[in-house]
């Protein structure tokens, strides 16, 4: 598939998909989806989660009005799933441990059913596909839309999560900090069009971790062992091609707890790209920690003056 059938946006209004009526509800592992599940809720949407083994929180299963726990590969049952409740809308909320999918025999040992076999097989077996995120998702998205399920972002269901331009807490940028994120900014689009992550760290100009498979914790991680001293920034953005159905970049409480204990000071994210989760939560903690949290928009670069 080419980049411009996967970023497309979609036929459905954000007026249209927050009209109360039944959403399934695709949820990965995080507080995301709960988050997703709850705002659906408070909609007055009838939420028929469908949780992937081993990642959902259990939390889903008293939110939802119906759920149902399916292995990641299991797919052909999942559709089933969504089809046996009636449910037309999905959408996606949550991480998906990647790692799991590269493994040796990943496929066996998720035991894949029929429907998602031939749905991947030039993934996993014949090797004509690539398997970076924005493809396996497009294929997912492709396999539902055949079997009239239509996936919407679940931003439209809660677009208040999507951070806003801004100083969010702590000190005022230096103006090393603000080179540093213009630094890894350019780093990080350029790895986000490639699809190969969407996290950069660096310190004095200089990268020192980027994200690939293993996701944003571990970047940061790898970033303090490589820079005992601490004190680095850390970019986050979207992508260039960014398809607001999945893989939308997210941070929470999480996000701040794993960069104050490896040392960083800085996190920059993307306004109006990115979803912030546990909000006063995460301030609060970057406030105590001293962490500055700045939401970019890059167009305008409105973060740098904005008060906290």
């Amino acid at each position: 598939m080419n980049r411009s059938t996967r970023t497309n946006p979609m036929s459905t209004s954000a007026s249209e998909s927050s009209a109360p009526c039944k959403i399934g509800l695709v949820a990965g592992w995080g507080r995301y989806p709960v988050v997703v599940a709850t705002a659906l809720k408070q909609s007055g949407h009838h939420v028929c989660c469908m949780g992937i083994k081993d990642h959902a929180d259990p939390a889903l299963r008293q939110i939802a009005d119906t759920y149902g726990e399916f292995g990641l590969a299991r797919m052909g049952a999942q559709i089933r799933f969504f089809k046996q409740h009636n449910v037309t809308k999905i959408t996606m909320a949550g991480k998906i441990d990647k790692i799991r999918l590269v493994g040796k025999l990943s496929w066996i040992k998720h035991v894949p059913d029929l429907t998602a076999m031939a749905a991947f097989y030039h993934h996993f077996f014949s090797f004509r596909r690539d398997r970076r995120d924005d493809t396996l998702l497009s294929t997912a998205v492709e396999l539902a839309a055949k079997h009239n399920l239509e996936a919407i972002p679940a931003t439209d269901f809660a677009p208040g999560l999507l951070v806003q331009a801004g100083r969010l807490a702590g000190p005022r940028l230096s103006q090393m900090q603000r080179r540093d994120i213009d630094f890894a900014w350019s780093i990080a689009k350029e790895i986000g069009r490639l699809d190969i992550g969407q996290t950069v760290a660096v310190n004095g100009q200089a990268a020192l971790a980027i994200e690939a498979i293993e996701g944003t914790d571990e970047c940061i991680r790898r970033a303090g062992k490589l820079c005992p001293s601490g004190g680095f920034t850390v970019v986050k953005v979207s992508k260039p091609q960014q398809d607001m159905r999945f893989d939308v970049p997210t941070i929470g409480m999480g996000t701040l707890q794993t960069l104050a204990e490896a040392g960083g000071r800085v996190l920059a994210i993307e306004a109006g790209k990115t979803i912030f989760i546990d909000h006063q939560e995460a301030i609060n903690f970057a406030r105590r920690h001293r962490i500055s949290l700045v939401a970019i928009d890059r167009a305008e670069m409105s973060c740098l003056s904005d008060a906290a």
